[in-house]
C-alpha cells in the first residue's frame, strides 16, 4: 500500500516516514518501490533538507522475512538489486538526508541509515547488519561498501562477520552515528538538526554532498579537480555573497538557493 511510505513538507524540511510499525518498518518489495517515490518526491520539492524516520519503536527491520521463499537466482538479482534503488536515492539527491533512528536500526534498516548524511539516535536502540545469522552475505543493501569507511576495515570485518548488535552508544564510539541522544529529546534533536541545516546554503550543501560521495572512489588528484569546480560554482551564487555580507555584518544569513 502506499501508505506504507508517508511524506510530509514543513517548514522546507520534508519528512520521509516508514509507516509499517505493526511490521517493525520492514522492507516489503513494494514497500521499496513506494520508498523510492517518496524519497524522489522529496528531492523535487522546495524542502532544503530531507528527514528519514520510521512510525512505532523501530527505526527499520530491514527486509520483510515474509518475502523469502524460493525464487530463481534471476527473480532474486533483480529483487536485490532493486532493494539499492532507494540508497541510489539518498545518495543521489543534492539535499541532505538525516537519519532520525528512533528504534532500533538493522539489516537494510542500517543500510538506509548509513545512506545519509546524517545520524541521530536514541540512547538504548540496537543497530547492526545479522545477515549471516540467516546465511546472507553481510554485505546486503550498502554495508559492504559503507560499513568499512564508517567504522575501519578492522571493525567492519568483526560486524559483518559476526552479525552482532550493538548499541547506540558503541556505534557512536566507532563513527556510525553522529549524535546519541535521550528517547525524549531525540525528536527535538533531529528537529534542531534539521532546521539548522534548512537555514543554510543548498547550492553549497548540494555541491558538498556531491564531493563527499565522489571522493570516496576517485584518487586525489581527482578530488581535487572537482574541489576546484565545485568551489568555482559556489564562488558565483548570491548565497556565497550573502554569506560574506552577513559575516562582515554580524547577522545571520538568509540563504536564497540562488
Amino acid at each position: 500500500m502506499e501508505t506504507d511510505v508517508l511524506l510530509d513538507v514543513t517548514d522546507g524540511v520534508a519528512t520521509v516516514t516508514l509507516n509499517r510499525p505493526d511490521r517493525l518498518n520492514t522492507l516489503a518489495i513494494p514497500t521499496v518501490g513506494f520508498l523510492v517515490e517518496r524519497l524522489e518526491e522529496a528531492a523535487a520539492s522546495d524542502a532544503r533538507v530531507v528527514i528519514l524516520a520510521g512510525n512505532g519503536d523501530t527505526f527499520c527491520a530491514g527486509a520483510d522475512q515474509g518475502e523469502m521463499e524460493p525464487r530463481s537466482a534471476q527473480e532474486w538479482e533483480e529483487i536485490v538489486r532493486h532493494y539499492l534503488d532507494p540508497i541510489h536515492a539518498i545518495v543521489g539527491m543534492d539535499k541532505p538526508v538525516i537519519a532520525a533512528l528512533h528504534g532500533d536500526t538493522v539489516g537494510g534498516g542500517l543500510g538506509l541509515a548509513m545512506a545519509c548524511d546524517i545520524r541521530i539516535a536514541a540512547k538504548g536502540i540496537r543497530l547492526g547488519a545479522p545477515f549471516t545469522k540467516i546465511g546472507l552475505a553481510g554485505c546486503d543493501m550498502s554495508a559492504g561498501w559503507f560499513l568499512p569507511r564508517y567504522v575501519g576495515l578492522g571493525k567492519a570485518q568483526e560486524l559483518m562477520f559476526t552479525g552482532r548488535l550493538f548499541n547506540a552508544d558503541e556505534a557512536l564510539d566507532m563513527g556510525l552515528v553522529h549524535r546519541v541522544v535521550e528517547p525524549a529529546d531525540h525528536a527535538a534533536e533531529v528537529a534542531k538538526w534539521a532546521a539548522r541545516m534548512a537555514s543554510g546554503p543548498p547550492i553549497a550543501h548540494a555541491w558538498t554532498k556531491r564531493a563527499i560521495h565522489r571522493s570516496l572512489d576517485v584518487d586525489m588528484a581527482g578530488e581535487f579537480e572537482f574541489e576546484i569546480f565545485a568551489q568555482v560554482q559556489c564562488l558565483q551564487t548570491a548565497d556565497h555573497r550573502e554569506g560574506v555580507a552577513a559575516f562582515q555584518e554580524k547577522r545571520r544569513p538568509e540563504y536564497s538557493g540562488a
